[in-house]
């Protein structure tokens, strides 16, 4: 394959359990300097839901994840493959998740979705959202808490941020002083940041939160 080529990544999975969504797909959006595949963000919690939950495809979206942070094509990617999912496929399900210039590519894919996509993309799972907006119902730190419900990313003044429609079936989840979500206790890209890969009760959070939101039994 061509260093241009867009890669073939849906991996179908095997095992079967939800009559919502037997079909599904996880569009996994990589942050800043990852290469392109799945998002290290994402890998376990995505082994998880795959093996709990049949019927599965992870899509890698295509984008450059560049550090001069224009995650444009990224966003067009993610329109396009649902589009071009569910003109074949009508019924299948989405969960769509976004790690730090991802998450931000995810949000701005958001409000470019037409009713039958809004209703076909079942949850969001964002994590070190630079567009995070303060206050909002989907506002989590690692552990489903509150410590960082009231803090806002680094784009938060330039973003309009997660539509209001949206906010039922996401979950953006900042750890407490990662400085590009929680600016007002961390700086930038830190340790915090990069924490989420690692990090046990991210990857259980994001394992259950897809799994319930597919109709699964997590």
């Amino acid at each position: 394959m061509s260093a241009t080529a867009v890669p073939v990544e849906d991996q179908v999975m095997k095992r079967a359990t939800s009559s919502a969504c037997p079909r599904y797909t996880i569009i996994n959006t990589r942050g800043t300097g990852e290469r392109q595949g799945q998002s290290s963000g994402f890998r376990t919690m995505n082994s998880q839901i795959t093996s709990q939950l049949s019927g599965g495809k992870i899509y890698n979206t295509v984008y450059p994840a560049g550090f001069d942070q224009d995650s444009a094509s990224g966003t067009q990617d993610i329109i396009n493959k649902i589009q071009g999912t569910l003109q074949t496929n009508p019924n299948e399900c989405f969960i769509l998740q976004g790690y730090s210039q991802g998450a931000a590519a995810t949000v701005n894919a958001m409000p470019r979705l037409n009713s039958a996509q809004f209703n076909a993309v079942k949850g969001v799972f964002l994590i070190g959202d630079p567009q995070r907006q303060k206050g909002l119902a989907c506002n989590i730190d690692n552990n489903g808490g509150t410590t960082t419900k009231n803090v806002s990313g680094l784009s938060a003044r330039t973003s309009k941020g997660i539509p209001a429609e949206w906010v039922s079936k996401t979950s953006d989840v900042c750890i407490f002083g990662d400085g590009v979500c929680d600016t007002t206790n961390g700086r930038g890209i830190n340790a915090q940041h990069l924490q989420y890969p690692r990090d046990a009760s991210t990857q259980k959070l994001g394992a259950s939160f897809a799994i319930q939101k597919l109709g699964g039994s997590a």
